[in-house]
């Protein structure tokens, strides 16, 4: 728990209040798939379907996307601050905090974002992601098994400028 409070300080820390517009499900329903290259289906450690993927907001980037069958646990929030677009969504998913990391570490890479953290702490997993310069862009991901089995995922990421 402290690791994703810290995780998601340090996301917002460079977003202001003048942009929070919030993504209702409604809306998640209506933003068009990512396609996404062939490359992250071969380098994900479980096969998932890149047609089908969803932006974790509207505006964000392909390495954003929700993972694929992911049910919100409430809408995305979004801001603009001097690092560009970030925003933070959280939601959960039958896949184990190994696979949901590893979709998210490939998402990064195909973005030629360099990895640049990751941590397992009993059964949960943290990785993040960072490029552009003074890495403006990142991407982190917390997953950690919740209730009934299922895994609940913090995302957040930075689009730079």
């Amino acid at each position: 728990m402290a690791a994703s409070a810290a995780l998601v300080c340090l996301c917002l820390a460079g977003c202001d209040d003048r942009s929070n517009a919030e993504q209702t499900p409604d809306q998640v329903d209506a933003v068009a798939p990512v396609e996404a290259p062939e490359s992250v289906a071969a380098e994900a450690p479980t096969p998932v379907e890149p047609a089908a993927l969803v932006p974790a907001a509207p505006g964000a980037p392909a390495y954003a996307a929700l993972y694929p069958g992911a049910a919100l646990d409430q809408p995305a929030t979004t801001a603009d601050g001097p690092d560009g677009q970030g925003g933070l969504v959280t939601f959960t998913t039958a896949a184990s905090p190994d696979e949901v990391v590893g979709f998210y570490r490939a998402r990064a890479e195909e973005a030629g974002l360099t990895s640049v953290m990751g941590m397992d702490q009993g059964d949960a997993r943290a990785y993040g992601a960072a490029g552009g310069q003074a890495g403006a862009i990142n991407l982190q991901v917390v997953a950690a098994p919740g209730e009934g089995g299922e895994t609940s995922v913090q995302l957040s990421w930075s689009a730079g400028q």
